[in-house]
């Protein structure tokens, strides 16, 4: 019998985070009114601590706001737990306590018999963990999964909820920052957008801005010229960047019109800036999840010193669309993906079946609960599929050659 469901959303931020949580809330309303329901406080660390807000009546008549906004209203928080070390340090759990146990007996304690979690690959791989101890030390709790990530990359899912925003808002950041093209002459200017070990999202945000920069009319003959405002490069990790090549066929770009405007992954070309950053014996910072802190590393600043000699470029311009495109609300696309899964997420922790939901590409792409021990995160983007493809033959860019799999 459900005592009490549970919500909470961890990790980095997406646009479907607040419309995930009206969506079940929602979902929740509709077939099982009776049911109590609370929302953890960031994330695991609300697990951990006991701090949670219950969801109330007036909430439950008024979820349908939550999908109008971007963020999310119960806060999130990186932590994961079976990193013992650093839940100690954080004054998150005793030292010599298992964290695996302390949330579990939170979860009792607590009388949830249904925890969700909205999240990317940490949040559900440590979800996996969690579901995992459950049931090896048979607590009896449902855990199901929501996919959130802006970088699309959880094995075995087809769609990521939010990634599709997050490209359109990448494209819609864009436009004011191309506009700075004829603010000064020969500017090379790095559009970074997140992406760890995936370009999907820059890829994607590419195609996006690229065609709205087909659509739009335009008039040379005063300097408003398309070719200054389209995409002149796309750089992803999984590609082999050779930067004097690239190089030489950007410089004659540069000549012609005065500007290059490059799409540029925060993950590419990061084994060479890490190689370089421990040959000059300088600490390269990781959080939690033992990922670089790519903030720290600066990849687009980087690549603009490696291309800033070569194309002869006056002016430098570094801009990270990330945190804006995160935090936007869910698009049309979104909604109606939030909508699908949310449902089903539902439906499934109702019947006592734990897995995170989404179109397994492994399993005839269905919508279905996926086994916590099949999600895996860093799926590469395909640099093959023909979208993909198409994009940098219309922006003038050799097709990509795939990077050797260790370097990825």
């Amino acid at each position: 019998m459900v005592q009490k469901v549970a919500i909470l959303t961890a990790g980095g931020f997406a646009p479907c985070l607040s419309s995930a949580i009206g969506g079940l809330i929602e979902r929740y309303t509709q077939v099982a009114p009776e049911i109590e329901i609370i929302a953890y406080k960031n994330g695991y660390q609300g697990l951990l601590m006991g701090d949670y807000l219950p969801v109330t009546d007036k909430v439950r008549q008024n979820a349908a706001l939550l999908h109008r906004y971007g963020g999310s209203p119960i806060g999130n928080s990186r932590v994961k737990l079976t990193n013992v070390k650093d839940l100690v340090k954080r004054g998150l759990v005793e030292k010599g306590a298992d964290p695996l146990q302390v949330a579990a007996d939170r979860l009792v304690a607590d009388e949830v018999s249904i925890l969700h979690t909205i999240g990317g690959d940490d949040t559900n791989t440590t979800a996996a963990d969690l579901a995992r101890y459950l049931a090896e030390h048979e607590y009896g709790l449902t855990v199901v999964g929501l996919p959130k990530t802006i970088d699309n990359d959880v094995v075995p899912i087809r769609q990521s909820l939010g990634a599709e925003t997050a490209a359109e808002m990448g494209a819609r950041f864009a436009k004011n920052v191309m506009a700075e093209h004829n603010a000064g002459t020969r500017i090379l200017i790095i559009h970074e957008v997140m992406g760890r070990n995936c370009g999907w999202l820059t890829a994607r945000t590419a195609l996006k801005y690229h065609s709205w920069v087909k659509e739009c009319e335009w008039l040379p003959e005063i300097g408003l010229d398309s070719r200054a405002w389209d995409v002149h490069g796309v750089f992803v990790p999984e590609a082999d960047i050779d930067l004097p090549a690239e190089a030489e066929r950007l410089r004659k770009v540069m000549d012609e019109i005065g500007c290059v405007n490059l799409f540029l992954s925060e993950g590419a070309g990061v084994a060479e800036i890490v190689e370089e950053m421990e040959r000059e014996g300088l600490e390269v910072a990781r959080d939690a999840f033992g990922h670089i802190r790519l903030e720290r590393i600066n990849p687009g600043v980087w690549f603009g010193k490696q291309f800033a000699g070569m194309l002869k470029a006056a002016k430098v311009l570094v801009q990270k669309s990330g945190y804006y495109s995160r935090s936007a609300a869910a698009n049309e696309f979104d909604l109606a993906l939030i909508k699908q899964m949310t449902e089903l997420a539902v439906d499934c922790a109702l019947r006592g079946e734990s897995g995170v939901i989404g179109n397994d590409e492994e399993n005839g792409d269905v919508l279905t609960a996926v086994d916590f021990s099949r999600i895996a995160g860093g799926k590469p983007f395909d640099i093959s599929q023909q979208w993909y493809l198409d994009l940098l033959t219309d922006i003038g860019q050799p097709a990509p050659t795939a990077r050797p799999a260790s370097q990825l």
